[in-house]
């Protein structure tokens, strides 16, 4: 059977099925790349160097490296350190007000369209399932109508209930695993961006000294 008769075959919820699946794969492509670019720099290093720049007392220069991280890379704990480099001089409670809200920002980008594929990935089995459904009440119905039983009669319909849950299943086991992977990856930034706001304020803490 080619793809478009499985298409056929699978009955009603192939059509839902299918822009999900699409769905699904272009935001599995485009999170992936997003993620693997914004996760180019590693935190250690970046930070060592903004220690650097900072035990020079050169916090113009500090500030312009988060600059050019973020425009290069959208590397996210590099916004967050210049937040915090930003409002340098101010009191240790605004400085650590204005990386939370940083964070905050950037854990929704982060989070960008995640929700979809979680929904998509949970919501596609029920679909498969509503399509097996639909596929035994046409064999029964064809058993009804001919009077008689025999694989004949009821091969359409057996054959729509097992290729909408093949097609569901398809479908969530990807979705699932990519969300799954998606907020594993998103808590990791969330995780360097907290440890880059609290080396900061230790820096600048230091600093007063």
């Amino acid at each position: 059977m080619g793809m478009l008769q499985a298409i056929k075959a699978g009955g009603v919820t192939m059509y839902a099925l299918i822009p999900c699946s699409i769905l699904s794969v272009a935001i599995i492509v485009e999170r992936v790349i997003y993620y693997h670019r914004r996760a180019r720099v590693k935190r250690e290093d970046f930070m060592m160097d903004i220690k650097n720049q900072l035990d020079r007392d050169n916090l113009r220069h500090a500030m312009s490296m988060c600059m050019g991280m973020c425009k290069d890379a959208g590397t996210p704990f590099a916004n967050v350190v210049w937040a915090g480099l930003d409002a340098f001089g101010r009191g240790e409670k605004e400085i650590s007000s204005n990386m939370e809200r940083t964070i905050v920002i950037e854990t929704n980008m982060l989070s960008h369209f995640t929700a979809v594929v979680g929904t998509i990935g949970s919501m596609s089995v029920y679909v498969g399932l509503l399509g097996t459904v639909l596929g035994i009440m046409k064999a029964f119905n064809n058993i009804s109508a001919t009077g008689t039983g025999g694989i004949s009669v009821v091969i359409t319909g057996i054959s729509e209930a097992l290729i909408s849950t093949v097609a569901g299943l398809c479908i969530a086991v990807p979705a699932v695993t990519a969300y799954n992977y998606f907020m594993k990856r998103i808590d990791n930034f969330i995780t360097d961006m907290e440890l880059c706001a609290s080396e900061i304020l230790d820096l600048i803490a230091g600093k007063k000294r």
